[in-house]
């Protein structure tokens, strides 16, 4: 092992763990992936790894709460601040950051790892559902009530509203991550959370201009 490698500080390896991690199950897949191969990456024992991580479960999670956790965080609190004084604003802001942020290959690539793992592990999806759903599930809450409450919007039911803003943003990422479709005309991530936002504030009918 490399002179430098033994002088890391201990509380820095979780994070280098975590990126190996990321970058073994990026090129081998979830279930391939083994932890062998991890702590290969990071410079470390298979041991050593284990003193973190007890599993690939426990890399995964901490991934998701590194990202997409972090994200839904960052979300709440936008709404908290934003939404009592201009909730349209706050919901375009929020559109916004989220389309940007999972346009990042590095912050969507745990939530495309829960997409293809969820449905082999209940404790995978739980954990994602308690880290970011339900937080973002809080905040859409919040929104609605200060746009209903000031009355920018009418009101509508919470999940759903949380289907119309959430959908948009796991599409972009998974056509453009996964499936190599790139938008054809908006390539900027901003310009389409925007584009988003007006069909979720106007939808397809067409409307009188402003005089």
């Amino acid at each position: 092992m490399p002179q430098t490698a033994r002088k890391r500080r201990p509380e820095a390896r979780p994070d280098e763990i975590l990126d190996a991690a990321l970058a073994v199950f990026g090129e081998q897949g979830f279930a391939q992936a083994r932890v062998e191969d991890i702590a290969k990456r990071a410079g470390l024992s298979k041991g050593a790894v284990y003193l973190y991580f007890p599993s690939k479960d426990a890399m995964l999670n901490a991934l998701v709460e590194q990202s997409a956790g972090k994200l839904a965080r960052a979300a709440e609190q936008l709404v908290a601040i934003g939404a009592p004084g201009d909730p349209e604003t706050a919901l375009r802001s929020l559109i916004r950051m989220l389309l940007t942020a999972m346009s990042d290959p590095d912050i969507s690539a745990a939530p495309r790892l829960v997409l293809t793992e969820a449905g082999r592990s209940p404790e995978i999806a739980a954990h994602y559902r308690s880290q970011v759903l339900d937080i973002a599930r809080r905040a859409m809450g919040r929104l609605l009530e200060a746009g209903v409450a000031s009355g920018h919007f009418r009101p509508v039911d919470r999940d759903a509203l949380m289907r119309v803003m959430g959908g948009p943003c796991i599409a972009h990422m998974v056509l453009t991550t996964i499936f190599d479709l790139p938008p054809k005309d908006i390539t900027d991530p901003a310009e389409m959370a925007d584009a988003l936002c007006d069909l979720i504030l106007f939808g397809l009918v067409p409307r009188e201009e402003a005089a």
